[in-house]
């Protein structure tokens, strides 16, 4: 009998509800009086008794008139009172918003049946895409490459034999609507003359959780819970699996770290094992969506590091939805040294084949000689958008200025968020698109990203 918490003292809403039920009962009887139901007639007699030696006409006009300030007495009661309820709740369950309870709930609506997007990548990159995604879609998936074996993340590898959760826990918190205080505690990493010296606590966290439920994906299910995650974060692969790569000269280098330090081009990405198991839930959610997105993020160690996964591969070949890869705006050192859109594009139909692009978004916003100059220094400069050779392939582009306004060249999400959302619903208008989405939301949702990108500019 729950129902009887509801009568429980000191909630503020039994007076409010009252008062509904009471304007109600006056609306309904203002109608009955207004049309003179015959049920009411014993109201009629006892309240205009005195009326009793007047015309039918002026009794029956003065019963109409009292009807209708009952029933207008009756709405604004229960306005009132359905006022003050949703004060109540709203004050209960959102305390400290400042967006209108009809905004949000427009809004979340309109999230939760937005198109189903699966975004598949890894790293710095995957995690910016999906801050911006949230803004679009509830309905996210990002499958995340899990052969990292440096950091935090490496050493929890080796000593627990876990996938490493580093970029898991990076996009878990992307994808989060949670207090600011608890994206810390989960980036937070201990520092030195500690035991953990060197861990990150949201992996220390995931490491746990997975333990205690008995599984990665599992333990990801319940901090997703913890965090409010919008969306699903999986990993491409459950297995401890580790990258293998074919050097232009014939060498082979094991290992994601060992790869980008070697200072080679790479010919061909393997896996060791080389049929490593992929998470179901991730192949499943990649069959079903709307939009495939790949990047952004290091070409080979993350986002062909989740592609070749076979049943990774095969879900994104035989999905029926748009493919799009988000180029990187600058090259990696010892990985894609003097790649333009061009050589990203070619090295994924290389291993996956042209089937599984239709789309790629490429940057045409320059950096600033001083941030060129800088990255120069480590071995890196700006990806060349080739729009014109590229779509010689047959594969349609989408250059866009993509630049965020720190002193790092990385692409701003809300930005690049916005220009997925674009290219999304462009496609629904010629008619490959998505019968949930709304076009007066998507509108609501650009001018609201816009403004945080104005807002980010000042």
């Amino acid at each position: 009998m729950n129902w009887i918490k509801w009568l429980y003292p000191g909630l503020n809403f039994k007076r409010w509800l009252l008062l509904f039920a009471i304007g109600v009962i006056i609306a309904c009887l203002g109608v009955t009086l207004i049309f003179n139901y015959q049920f009411v007639g014993f109201i009629e007699a006892s309240v205009f008794a005195f009326m009793s030696n007047t015309s039918g006409e002026y009794y029956q006009t003065t019963i109409s008139a009292i009807g209708a300030v009952g029933l207008l007495l009756g709405i604004i009661i229960a306005l009132v009172a359905t006022r003050k309820l949703i004060k109540t709740i709203r004050a209960s369950v959102m305390p400290g918003e400042t967006e209108s309870l009809r905004e949000l709930l427009f809004s979340q609506s309109k999230l939760n049946k937005g198109p189903s997007v699966v975004v598949i990548g890894g790293g710095t990159g995957l995690s910016v895409l999906l801050r911006g995604l949230k803004f679009i879609t509830h309905n996210c998936t990002a499958v995340v490459a899990t052969g990292d074996d440096g950091g935090s993340s490496g050493r929890l590898r080796k000593e627990m034999g876990i996938v490493p959760p580093g970029d898991l826990r990076n996009c878990m918190v992307a994808l989060a609507d949670t207090e600011p205080l608890m994206e810390t505690l989960m980036q937070y990493r201990f520092k030195e003359n500690s035991p953990v010296a060197g861990h990150n606590l949201g992996n220390l966290i995931i490491a746990a959780m997975s333990d205690a439920e008995g599984g990665l994906e599992d333990g990801l299910a319940a901090i997703s819970d913890i965090l409010k995650v919008h969306g699903h974060v999986f990993p491409s692969s459950a297995d401890n699996l580790q990258l293998k790569a074919e050097m232009d000269d014939g060498t082979v280098v094991v290992g994601e770290s060992e790869i980008s330090a070697s200072n080679k081009k790479i010919k061909q990405l393997m896996t060791v094992p080389e049929v490593p198991r992929a998470s179901q839930n991730a192949v499943n959610a990649i069959l079903k969506a709307d939009a495939i997105i790949l990047g952004p993020g290091s070409l080979y160690t993350s986002v062909l590091a989740s592609l070749i996964v076979p049943g990774i591969k095969e879900a994104v070949i035989k999905s029926k939805a748009v493919k799009i890869y988000v180029c990187n705006v600058m090259t990696q050192p010892g990985e894609t040294d003097g790649y333009g859109a061009y050589d990203h594009v070619q090295a994924i139909v290389k291993h996956m084949g042209k089937q599984a692009l239709d789309y790629v978004i490429v940057n045409e916003q320059e950096a600033s000689e001083e941030q060129v100059a800088k990255y120069k220094e480590e071995g890196a400069e700006p990806v060349k958008p080739d729009v014109s050779k590229i779509e010689e392939l047959g594969i349609d582009t989408v250059p866009a200025r993509l630049l965020n306004n720190s002193n790092l060249v990385r692409h701003n999400p809300i930005t690049l968020a916005q220009t997925i959302i674009g290219l999304i619903y462009r496609l629904r208008l010629f008619g490959k698109g998505f019968q949930y989405f709304d076009y007066y939301f998507a509108r609501q949702t650009i001018r609201n990203l816009q403004k945080l990108v104005d807002g980010d500019k000042k």
